[in-house]
């Protein structure tokens, strides 16, 4: 605990470490830079996939702020025409396959105060879909970027993500 004194106020601070820390994934593909802005939570014991991330509603895909994606060139997710830019990720979860999404809209909560992801549809860049895979043990959200794409990793799944 931190003290101050402020004349005759005395105020105390409590330092607490993040459950969900900060993190950024950032790499090159092909002559673009790539950064994955993300919070960070752990496993702690919970059953994260159709658990503490529900089927069939859209996910921040990671903790706190809306999980920020961005290119500084034109790139293909997917498939898919991506401009350069910054944009919010959010994926709908399904047991078999996810939808990731791609909005424009940034800068935002990840989540409304009903529980729902902080996004406007009408905003979405480009949606594409992936289907997950079982990995190794994970305790805490990871996203990597590589030659290839990014991948996300957590508790005993990983989504690929193919970009050119």
């Amino acid at each position: 605990m931190l003290l101050f004194m402020l004349g005759s106020f005395t105020t105390s601070t409590m330092v607490y470490a993040q459950k969900s820390p900060p993190a950024t994934a950032t790499g090159k593909i092909g002559g673009a830079s790539i950064s994955i802005a993300y919070s960070s939570p752990s496993v702690r014991g919970r059953k994260i996939w159709g658990g503490l991330e529900p089927y069939g509603k859209a996910w921040r895909a990671g903790a706190n702020e809306a999980t920020i994606f961005q290119t500084d060139k034109d790139i293909t997710v997917e498939g898919k025409p991506l401009k350069a830019g910054k944009y919010s990720l959010f994926i709908v979860l399904g047991e078999k396959e996810w939808e990731f999404i791609l909005n424009s809209e940034t800068g935002q909560w990840g989540i409304k105060r009903s529980g729902e992801a902080n996004f406007d549809p009408a905003k979405n860049a480009i949606t594409f879909k992936v289907k997950p895979v079982k990995s190794a043990m994970t305790e805490q959200l990871t996203y990597a970027v590589s030659d290839k794409g990014f991948a996300l990793r957590w508790e005993n799944l990983e989504a690929q993500v193919g970009i050119k």
